[in-house]
């Protein structure tokens, strides 16, 4: 207590810093769609999707206004703090897989973190398919008429 009465000095709390003033959350699908677009610029990753989503996919995208899907083939799980993903990939024929799912894990990753601030605890990657040199693409252009 002080000398004189009523001249005590309350006691300041601490400003707590702007950057910690509220929550930011991440869905899921921005998480997806970041994985999607990391996991295409490897060298030797085909497509993403399993067949049949491959096949929607394909009809989705030639719908006007339906856009390509960049997180086909990637599901993620996005907590607080930390995300896992699943990726089904198709590898072009002739290349390393394991070389290429490595690539793809570590490129997924740091691009994940970098731009999330999420910790990525793992990356699974399933290999659906390898597209042959004379396979026809599922995803055939538009015909002109």
């Amino acid at each position: 207590m002080s000398e004189h009465p009523g001249t005590e000095t309350p006691a300041k709390e601490p400003q707590v810093a702007p950057a910690e003033r509220g929550r930011t959350t991440i869905a899921d699908g921005v998480v997806e769609k970041i994985a999607g677009m990391a996991a295409r610029d490897v060298l030797g990753v085909h497509a993403m999707g399993g067949g049949l989503a491959r096949t929607f996919g394909a009809v989705r995208d030639r719908v006007p206004g339906g856009g390509k899907s960049v997180s086909r083939g990637v599901r993620a799980e996005v907590g607080e703090v930390q995300t896992a993903l699943d990726l089904e990939i198709v590898v072009d024929y002739g290349v390393a897989i394991a070389d290429v799912a490595r690539a793809v894990r570590e490129n997924v990753i740091a691009a994940v973190e970098r731009m999330t601030g999420l910790e990525v605890v793992e990356v699974n990657i399933a290999v659906s398919d390898v597209k042959l040199p004379d396979e026809e693409e599922e995803e055939p252009s538009p015909r002109i008429q």
